[in-house]
């Protein structure tokens, strides 16, 4: 993930030949033509990289001079920039469909190769050409910590072109130490609970509903039993036509989810996403197979997303987090009356059963960094009105963030005399 690694870029100019100085720009050519192309078929249709990718690839290497790792490369640019422009709408800012004019081109450790004698081999639109770095003659360029370095690794880079030269932005990364990646998830942290009647519901109170999911799940449940049933030749093809669809609806739903939950920790400014260990959630929760699998992709998407923003996605212990109040800590299977409904037999506090759940994971993530040895435990719980720590200590959000009651411990219900 983005945030277990340390990233720096080096800049280093290209001495290149007059043939390579054409092949390169023929390439970057072609890269905006390529990146354009996706956006293109993608705009108003998908952002993420796996449905991008699919979608606009053949197109790409059949209407470009792209290899087909760079055509690969201009999807994955193309959904980066789509969702750009989704997050600039979701803020209230204008955002037309984007437009490669930048004269850049990207490359990964498949297309770019880094030697020892400080050359670089690139991919082109032919073949591939192999320059010289302008490096510093008295080696004590900045260049030098990372290209010399065991511990930094290459990683995707950009080439740029400007007044004539050639630039080469390296990317580099490293592992964090563990002072380095405790003191980063040391934060504000979002728990998120997965279930049925709701795919997910955060700390914050926001609810996605699973009725969609659950709904085309089971459609296509009944139909794929009738089509094996049948065993026709006819009934097979229906069949994987049918999976295709299938995949497609449910990927479309979890996706929306997805960015549903990485856009609610960036809304309350966490650092890190935790989710219950999926382990055994068919077990606990009565899933069906597709459902398990639902949630372990949905988790998937998050992760990545999460980590395209700088945002860590953590599991915790599943143990109790549906019967545990988040009030009080009061633990009893009694206290989950029904599948939603959630009523604390010790304090009285009633609240949606996902919603309490979702709030007990992201505070076991919160408790577990003020158990451990090595962090400072500076961690706090994301809830709709502000912020909670361990130990009862309750920050409100500034004006213009909705308070919610259950959000705060509250006195005991009274119970009635008969």
């Amino acid at each position: 993930m983005a945030t277990d690694y340390v990233r720096r870029t080096a800049i280093t100019r290209l001495l290149v030949t007059d043939e390579q100085r054409d092949l390169l720009e023929d390439t970057i050519t072609e890269w905006k033509r390529g990146c354009q192309l996706a956006t293109d078929m993608a705009w108003g249709k998908c952002n993420a990289k796996s449905d991008v990718q699919p979608l606009a690839y053949d197109d790409v290497r059949e209407q470009t001079d792209l290899s087909s790792q760079h055509a690969i490369l201009a999807t994955h640019q193309a959904a980066q920039a789509i969702t750009g422009c989704i997050e600039r709408r979701s803020k209230g800012k204008k955002a037309t469909k984007p437009t490669f004019s930048a004269p850049t081109v990207k490359y990964d450790t498949r297309t770019m190769t880094l030697f020892e004698d400080d050359t670089v081999s690139l991919a082109t639109t032919e073949s591939r050409v192999r320059c010289e770095l302008a490096l510093p003659e008295d080696d004590d360029g900045y260049q030098r910590q990372y290209l010399d370095s065991e511990e930094w690794n290459v990683t995707e880079s950009t080439l740029t072109t400007r007044d004539g030269d050639f630039f080469l932005h390296i990317g580099f990364r490293r592992h964090k130490t563990d002072t380095e990646r405790d003191t980063a998830e040391d934060g504000t942290v979002l728990g998120v609970d997965l279930g049925i009647e709701n795919l997910a519901v955060t700390s914050t109170a926001y609810f996605f509903s699973g009725r969609e999911l659950t709904h085309d799940l089971r459609e296509f449940e009944k139909v794929r039993t009738g089509l094996q049933q049948t065993g026709t030749r006819s009934a097979h093809r229906t069949l994987e036509q049918l999976s295709g669809r299938e995949l497609q609806y449910i990927r479309d739903v979890l996706h929306r989810a997805s960015n549903a939950i990485v856009d609610e920790a960036r809304r309350y400014e966490c650092d890190v996403i935790a989710f219950e260990d999926l382990t055994h959630i068919r077990e606990q929760t009565g899933a069906s197979w597709g459902h398990k699998w639902a949630f372990r992709t949905l988790y998937e998407q998050v992760d990545y997303k999460a980590e395209a923003v700088g945002i860590s996605v953590k599991q915790v212990g599943p143990a109790y987090t549906s019967k545990r109040c988040a009030e009080c800590g009061f633990t009893a299977d009694e206290n989950r009356s029904t599948r939603n409904d959630f009523c604390c037999q010790k304090c009285g506090t009633e609240a949606n059963a996902d919603y309490n759940a979702a709030k007990n994971i992201g505070m076991r993530y919160v408790r577990r960094g003020q158990q451990s040895s090595r962090r400072m435990g500076d961690s706090q719980l994301a809830l709709k009105s502000g912020t909670v720590t361990p130990n009862g200590g309750f920050t409100a959000y500034p004006d213009g963030f909705e308070a919610e009651f259950t959000d705060k411990p509250h006195p005991p219900r009274a119970k009635s005399s008969d």
